[in-house]
């Protein structure tokens, strides 16, 4: 066990078996999110804007403000306003005055957005089938449960 570590950080020795396990976690976050941002890349679009896209065609055709885009997303963007602009830039969201509020925007995602989205399909479905390669059935489950043993109701 922790051999591909070894090699890969050039780190013979672990202070504990928790260290080894949250260094393999943290690496293999980063290699997912490697994978991830490289095939965006192709679409011009980074994993944020991506996810801000995969938030609002959940609710499509409504949208959702700012904050409530923030509090969906996978990682947590310092500036969702900034992401939301970007993407309105390129046509793929649009931002309209809430009915209730008017000093709220609501964020939509567009046609374009939708497009780009599908798209992009065959591309994160050949990722998912990467990864799939890689854990075996049983330990997708299990590897869901850790992973949310980890962080559920946490608020770092």
């Amino acid at each position: 066990m922790g051999e591909a570590l070894r090699r890969r950080i050039k780190q013979e020795s672990f202070e504990s078996p928790v260290q080894e396990a949250l260094l393999n976690l943290l690496v293999a976050a980063n290699h997912v999110r490697e994978r991830f941002n490289q095939e965006f890349a192709r679409y011009g679009i980074t994993l944020s804007q991506y996810n801000v896209l995969r938030i609002l065609k959940g609710v499509h055709p409504q949208g959702h403000p700012r904050g409530e885009i923030a509090r969906r997303m996978l990682e947590r963007a310092p500036d969702v306003t900034r992401l939301i602009s970007r993407l309105e830039k390129r046509g793929l969201v649009e931002r309209l005055s809430s009915e209730e509020d008017g000093r709220l925007s609501i964020a939509r995602i567009t046609p374009k957005g939708l497009k780009l989205l599908e798209e992009m399909r065959p591309s994160l479905e050949a990722l998912h089938a990467y990864f799939a390669g890689r854990v075996a059935p049983p330990d997708r489950h299990e590897l869901s449960r850790i992973c949310e043993d980890i962080y559920e109701e946490s608020e770092l």
